[in-house]
């Protein structure tokens, strides 16, 4: 067993090294193929900046999985599949919504041909995989619910695209979606090790292993950037992210169902605030702003690192409530729930990704702790309400 632990070691500075040595190259080949972002009025950047920076992260985790990982693993696990039987259809994805990424870093597809490389890589998931959202657990005491075959296969593609696109949109600052994946995968990984998924090594082969490739890449990506990962990266590692986690999702426990929403916090949170946020504007909720999470942060006064930092520093508190939680009795992972999605809204209002006066938490604490604002909203309430009589007079 020492043995093989310190083989997946290898594996994994081999993934690590490749991806080092990789980059620079991929730096080259993104100038010379037009995968270059320019300097606009949504991005940060005052240069033009390669942006196709995620080939490195591909190869090096598609050249550790199908050629390294397959020397040292000679068993099958309890289900009786062979390693490569696993694995080939997961790489087979990534790469197909990889190449999906890099044509639209080069070219910037549509968003009808964007989705349509998506849906082709989450239904090679579905249809050759055991990666299916297929039954489901209902927290705390809820039922048990299994799903027909349609319903799962609606879910389990929504699921991918969701996290993925989420996961993107996430990638909007030097180091930002490199360093919350790292942090996100690892927790993931030690899930699955060591309370969820323990009998499939193989799924916790492949998250480290993905760990190391974008380990490998931080460095050139870190501030000041001198590449970017592209749609390139942030599709792969997305749809990465969503595929694993779904071992969560079709868990029966509500500790495995949970998890992996909670290791997902950042990108989920800053998603579903978006489409908060821009449905209550009267916005179509895909349509772009400057209001997501990092933006906040900067138009608060913080640094590029800076923002960066605090990002990663949320990202570590999700990870972390997730792992207390898989420790935690029942009632201790209701409390957790409620401290998590209490303290999540007040952060987002005190942010103020949700937009302007929409704080009704902060709301309510002025009017309890102070005076002057609770008499001030008296007396506006009770003018409306002398108006809404008057009005109401014949």
């Amino acid at each position: 067993m020492i043995a093989f632990e310190l083989k997946f070691i290898l594996v994994f500075i081999g993934s690590f090294l490749i991806s080092v040595l990789l980059t620079p190259l991929v730096r080259f080949l993104s100038f010379k193929i037009g995968a270059v972002d320019y300097p606009n009025g949504r991005r940060i950047n005052k240069v033009p900046m390669p942006s196709a920076g995620g080939l490195a992260i591909i190869v090096a985790f598609t050249v550790a999985c199908l050629i390294f990982l397959p020397q040292i693993i000679r068993v099958k696990d309890i289900l009786g599949r062979n390693y490569i039987d696993f694995a080939l259809p997961v790489v087979l994805s990534g790469l197909v919504i990889g190449l999906t990424g890099l044509i639209d870093d080069i070219k910037e597809l549509s968003p009808k041909w964007k989705l349509l490389g998506e849906l082709l890589a989450a239904c090679l998931i579905y249809f050759f995989t055991d990666f299916h959202f297929n039954e489901f657990k209902l927290p705390f005491g809820g039922p048990f619910i299994e799903f027909d075959p349609i319903l799962s296969f609606i879910l389990t593609i929504l699921w991918i695209i969701g996290i993925m696109n989420a996961f993107n949109l996430m990638d909007g600052l030097d180091g930002l979606a490199a360093g919350v994946s790292i942090i996100s995968l690892t927790t993931m990984g030690i899930v699955s090790y060591f309370f969820l998924f323990s009998s499939n090594l193989f799924l916790t082969m492949m998250i480290f292993v993905l760990v190391g490739a974008i380990l490998g890449f931080l460095p050139y990506n870190y501030h000041p950037a001198i590449i970017y990962m592209g749609d390139t990266g942030a599709l792969f590692i997305g749809f990465m992210i969503a595929v694993f986690s779904l071992q969560g999702l079709k868990n029966s426990t509500a500790v495995a169902v949970v998890t992996p929403m909670i290791i997902l916090g950042v990108p989920i949170t800053d998603t579903v605030t978006a489409i908060i946020r821009r449905t209550l504007s009267g916005q179509k909720f895909y349509e772009a702003d400057r209001m997501h999470l990092h933006h906040r942060l900067l138009s608060l006064g913080l640094t590029h690192r800076g923002t960066v930092l605090v990002i990663y520093a949320i990202s570590f508190l999700f990870s972390s409530i997730s792992l207390l939680f898989n420790i935690s009795s029942r009632i201790g992972g209701v409390f957790l729930i409620i401290a998590l999605v209490f303290g999540t809204w007040l952060l987002a209002e005190l942010i103020g990704i949700l937009g302007e006066n929409r704080t009704p938490i902060l709301n309510l604490f002025r009017f309890i702790g102070n005076s002057t604002y609770r008499s001030e909203v008296l007396k506006k309430r009770k003018h409306k309400r002398k108006e809404k009589e008057t009005k109401e007079k014949p």
